[in-house]
């Protein structure tokens, strides 16, 4: 299934001074197939390492970080000498061995252009924890995220319909009712099925029928992520993770979305459950969202760090882990999908190219998002059908005098009053904006 991430590294091949590099991202995110199926496609030899299987190659690597030493030894292991002038190394699961994070420093500054990709299920959590001795400076770095709702579009052979959506985004410009409606259909789909390669092409087998759909793929993600959370962490850790991590849809259930430690555990609070949000935030299995009082640029240095919204990283785990179906999309007046639902697939679409944050103004007014486009501070308000109406966005425009606002909704495309209007189906094309 083609994904974003292969343009990103076609890009590093072509680069002269290439780095070894890094691709970050939660388990099943379709790391390894991408990779893969580049190494395969863009290189006349390719090896293929994985550390969490193959305990002899994390040896070599324990023995040795000299890039001649390693290279000769994997040569010796698997009976075949390594011509690194036309040999690409994907070395999977790297979290395993700090040492194999380490030998990237002397890989990047070795006279021979050794081709180096290294991928890893809890590389933000390995990190953080880093004893050795890390190669700063000397590894690019790629994030991997589910499918957006371009890359379902792309894998369902529905391409014309992504390239549709991107011409009227730019020209904001309505698109054909006909088209709208089937679109807002396939969003709603969507919301169920996830971005998750593998629930995906369920998906797509199953020819677009939620009832032959097999959602206990969802499922067994879920339980992966949750034997993560044993597997590297202690015992205690893993407990309080799993209990911050189960009770997401509680939280985002709430009147305001906001994260209350008392709804992890009668005796919850910062002190107690801080790491185990954090350990979430670097495995990339959630999205924090954090309160802005006063917008101005640079957003970071305004935000209340203890004032935040946690949010899936995956709209389709999310309707796993809340036991919703797909009759519960369409439930008339259900304020679960209108607020979590939606607003988590927004933040999932929004996360891959910026920082999150929202507003509130005391209790009177509250904008679901803020983003930083070419410096000025764009408010984004998300509605979850055609009833857009917002006090509170009005009231943010009348503080603050955006260049102009944004309110996403089940309405077409349109600019009026200074607010552009986008379709749920268009949010991914925000990161457009980043780049103009």
């Amino acid at each position: 299934m083609k994904r974003r991430l292969t343009a990103d590294l076609l890009k590093w091949k072509q680069e002269s001074a290439r780095k070894p590099l890094m691709v970050i991202g939660a388990r099943q995110v379709g790391k390894t197939y991408s990779i893969n199926e580049f190494c395969t496609e863009q290189y006349q030899e390719y090896i293929y390492l994985n550390l969490d299987k193959d305990k002899d190659i994390v040896q070599i690597f324990e023995e040795s970080i000299d890039p001649d030493e390693i290279i000769r030894n994997l040569g010796l292991y698997r009976g075949k000498a390594i011509d690194a002038s036309n040999t690409i190394i994907f070395i999977d699961e790297v979290q395993v061995s700090e040492r194999a994070i380490t030998s990237l420093k002397y890989f990047a500054e070795h006279k021979l252009d050794y081709k180096i990709i290294v991928a890893g299920s809890l590389l933000g959590v390995a990190l953080n924890r880093f004893k050795s001795s890390y190669p700063v400076g000397k590894v690019e770095r790629l994030y991997m995220y589910p499918m957006d709702f371009e890359e379902f579009l792309w894998a369902i052979d529905e391409k014309m319909l992504s390239d549709e959506i991107k011409k009227h985004f730019t020209l904001d410009q309505k698109i054909f009712n006909v088209i709208h409606e089937k679109l807002l259909k396939l969003y709603k789909d969507f919301l169920y099925v996830g971005g998750m390669p593998e629930s995906v092409l369920s998906y797509k087998e199953a020819k677009g029928d939620l009832n032959h759909y097999n959602s206990k793929i969802k499922k067994t993600i879920i339980e992966d992520y949750i034997a993560d959370m044993s597997k590297y962490t202690t015992n205690a850790e893993s407990i309080k993770v799993n209990q911050v991590y189960q009770s997401i849809p509680i939280q985002l259930g709430s009147d305001n979305h906001r994260f209350n430690y008392k709804l992890v555990s009668d005796k919850g609070k910062k002190a107690y459950f801080g790491t185990a949000i954090e350990w979430l935030i670097q495995s990339k299995l959630v999205h924090k969202v954090t309160l802005i009082e006063t917008p101005k640029i640079p957003l970071k240095a305004y935000h209340k760090e203890n004032m935040f919204k946690v949010y899936m990283n995956d709209v389709g785990l999310l309707m796993e882990l809340a036991d919703m179906t797909p009759l519960d999309i369409n439930a008339s007046g259900s304020k679960l999908y209108s607020g979590m639902i939606t607003e988590n697939y927004v933040a999932q679409m929004l996360a891959k190219n910026f920082s999150l944050y929202y507003w509130r103004s005391g209790n009177t007014a509250e904008i679901d998002f803020l983003i930083n486009v070419g410096g000025h501070i764009i408010p984004v308000e998300v509605k979850a059908s055609t009833n857009t109406k917002s006090k509170a966005l009005k009231v943010y425009i009348e503080k603050y005098n955006p260049n102009y606002a944004i309110k996403i909704s089940a309405k077409n495309f349109g600019f009026s009053n200074g607010i552009k209007s986008v379709p749920l189906y268009a949010v991914h094309l925000l990161g457009h904006l980043k780049k103009h």
